[in-house]
């Protein structure tokens, strides 16, 4: 029996692969000798995210060695190849699209996450919690990398109105529906708590292992925290402006109006009184000004008719699934 997307199973693993050929046997030993403990029927959603070494031929012959499920003959590992490497939201979109679990857990593939942490974080979602984020509070990683990321969560605590030490952990477990309600794009995969939490998830944390990386080395460099920060600013304006993007631009465009009319009508008043007009800089500022806040409100109408016509598009490609 070939596994659909309508079987159901307990729960999802989502892990993006970018280059982890050599971790992939030991990860998948870990994650299948976790839910033989625990005694829940899982699926794992490999993400291969245009890899270019032999990670997915790796998969397939962990699909032949731990595939078949018993209880229901089906395959347990799932696979998804992007045709070129999209990045690490899109890989996390396309796995959690795929998802048939109950409750959906991602990874990072490069065996720094431990699947020993995944019994604890599945019990903090029987309690009732939506979004379970896993917290680094012991961190194997260079001062270049956790000093910004420090200064950095706090930073996006205060912006989301939600406390969490570590927004930028891979390691999450979700409630279905919680996940699949995620918009997932650019470099958004850093604000998912966030995310559900601005939709009414309820969000917490617990303390999960982190190991020094044995294999290869990170995929994420310093101008990724740029991009970052743009996404950041992005979905703070979403969040408040997406359905009325009018509200913003419109109310830029009447103070830049406004300001332009002030200084015309006190050159208008001292022309009245003196009967001298004289082309000053200041005149042409306030007339800039003006043309400024007209643009501001002709974006504003554009972004409205946008928000009414457009649908959301993927931004992978899938070259083949297994």
């Amino acid at each position: 029996m070939t596994q659909t997307q309508t079987q159901h199973v307990d729960v999802s693993i989502v892990i993006p692969v970018y280059n982890e050929e050599e971790s992939l046997p030991e990860l998948m030993k870990g994650v299948s000798s976790t839910f033989d403990s625990m005694g829940k029927s899982y699926e794992v959603i490999f993400v291969d995210d245009g890899s270019t070494d032999d990670s997915f031929n790796v998969v397939r012959v962990l699909r032949e060695t731990y595939g078949v499920g018993d209880a229901e003959n089906v395959n347990r590992i799932k696979a998804i190849r992007f045709s070129r490497n999209s990045g690490k939201s899109a890989a996390l979109s396309a796995g959690i699209e795929y998802a048939c679990g109950d409750m959906i857990i991602t990874m990072d593939a490069d065996l720094q996450d431990d699947p020993a942490a995944i019994p604890e974080m599945l019990s903090k979602i029987d309690e009732g919690w939506d979004v379970v984020s896993g917290w680094k509070k012991v961190r194997h990683d260079p001062f270049g990398k956790t000093f910004p990321s420090k200064i950095w969560n706090a930073m996006t605590s205060m912006a989301a109105g939600l406390k969490l030490h570590d927004f930028n952990c891979g390691f999450k477990a979700y409630r279905r529906d919680a996940a699949k309600n995620l918009d997932i794009y650019g470099e958004r995969h850093r604000y998912l708590p966030a995310m559900a939490h601005w939709d009414g998830c309820r969000v917490t944390e617990i303390v999960v292992p982190h190991h020094a990386r044995k294999f290869g080395k990170s995929k994420y460099g310093a101008w990724r925290m740029f991009n970052g920060a743009m996404d950041m600013i992005t979905l703070l304006f979403l969040k408040r402006y997406m359905r009325s993007p009018m509200h913003f631009f419109g109310i830029l465009g009447m103070l830049a109006i406004m300001v332009g009319v002030g200084i015309l009508g006190y050159f208008g008043v001292m022309w009245a009184i003196t009967g001298a007009m004289k082309i000053r800089p200041l005149t042409l500022l306030a007339i800039g000004s003006m043309i400024m806040g007209m643009q501001f409100i002709s974006i504003g109408l554009v972004g409205e008719m946008i928000t009414n016509t457009t649908q959301g598009r993927r931004q992978y490609s899938v070259r083949e699934r297994l």
